[in-house]
C-alpha cells in the first residue's frame, strides 16, 4: 500500500502533466507494490486538487467494461472516474491544446433524475432512477505514458485507474430519450473519421446492457459513503474501441434514431 505522502506526491504529478502536457513515467513501475486501491486513492487526490482550484464534480464514467478489455488488464472488473465541469464540450469544434493523446469513444450516457445509492443497486433501479439517456462521445487520454520509456511494457490498470480512468472529456449531444422508450442493448452508432467508418458497435457491448455498469457503480461507491446524485451524468461505457485523434481530424458519429452530429478536434 502507498502511503498518504507518496499518494500526494503521485497526484501532484498527474496535475502538473496535466497542466504541462507532458506525460509521466508509469506509477505502477517505480511502485511494484502499488494495487487497485491505491489507483483510486491517487486519483481520488488529484480530483480533490482540482475541486480545491474551483473544479465542480458533474458525475463519473466507466472506463473496461468489455470482457476483452478486462481480461487484457487482469481484472475482473470495470473501473471508474470522476467527471468535472471543465470536461464537458459541445459538438463542435474541440480545443486539442486541451489532451495530450486524445482518443475518441463511442458510449451512451444516462443522466440521473434521482439518487442511486447502496449496495444492492439493480438495473432496474438504474431505469427507474434515469431522467434520459443520451449519445455520448468520451475523449480519453492519458497523462502516464502508455509503453514505459524503460521496459517498453504496457502501462497496467493500477495506472489507468490512478490517471482519473484515462477520462479527459465529453461531448453530450443527440436525442434524450427516456430509458424504456428504447431497447438500450440495440442502441448503436457508426462513427465516421474524416469521412471514412472507423468504428461500428451496439451498446449490448457493455456488459450485456449500459445500464449494467451504472448500477455497478453505484455498489461499488457505497463503501465509500457515496452514491450517484440526481442531475449528475454516467458515462456507461465505450461500445467501440478508441479512435486516435490529430489536430484536423473531423468525427461524425451516427446513432441511428437517437440522433448524429459532428465534432473536430482544431
Amino acid at each position: 500500500m502507498l502511503t498518504a505522502r507518496q499518494i500526494d506526491e503521485l497526484a501532484t504529478e498527474l496535475h502538473r502533466s496535466e497542466q504541462s502536457r507532458v506525460q509521466v513515467e508509469h506509477f505502477s513501475r517505480r511502485f511494484p507494490g502499488m494495487t487497485v486501491d491505491d489507483g483510486y486513492q491517487v486519483a481520488r487526490a488529484w480530483v480533490a486538487m482540482k475541486i480545491a482550484e474551483g473544479r465542480q464534480v458533474r458525475g463519473h464514467k466507466i472506463g473496461l467494461t468489455s470482457r476483452a478489455m478486462q481480461i487484457s488488464s487482469q481484472i475482473d472488473e470495470p473501473d471508474f472516474g470522476t467527471l468535472l465541469d471543465d470536461m464537458f464540450f459541445e459538438a463542435g469544434d474541440i480545443p486539442i491544446e486541451r489532451f495530450i493523446a486524445p482518443r475518441v469513444e463511442v458510449e451512451l450516457a444516462f443522466v440521473l433524475r434521482h439518487k442511486l445509492q447502496g449496495e444492492q443497486v439493480s438495473v432496474e433501479e438504474v431505469l427507474a432512477a434515469t431522467e434520459y439517456v443520451t449519445p455520448a462521445i468520451e475523449i480519453i487520454d492519458a497523462r502516464i505514458e502508455q509503453i514505459d520509456r524503460h521496459s517498453k511494457a504496457m502501462r497496467k490498470v493500477q495506472d489507468t485507474i490512478s490517471d482519473n480512468a484515462a477520462n479527459a472529456g465529453i461531448i453530450l449531444a443527440g436525442h434524450k430519450v427516456h430509458p424504456r422508450e428504447v431497447d438500450l442493448p440495440w442502441c448503436g452508432a457508426i462513427l465516421r473519421q474524416n469521412g471514412v467508418v472507423e468504428e461500428t458497435g451496439l451498446a449490448a457491448g457493455v456488459q450485456g446492457h449500459p445500464a449494467v455498469g451504472v448500477a455497478w457503480l453505484a455498489r461499488k461507491l457505497a463503501p465509500w459513503g457515496e452514491c450517484l446524485q440526481p442531475g449528475q451524468v454516467v458515462l456507461a461505457g465505450s461500445f467501440t474501441r478508441p479512435v486516435a485523434a490529430r489536430r484536423g481530424d473531423r468525427f461524425d458519429a451516427d446513432y441511428g434514431r437517437l440522433g448524429r452530429f459532428q465534432f473536430q478536434f482544431v
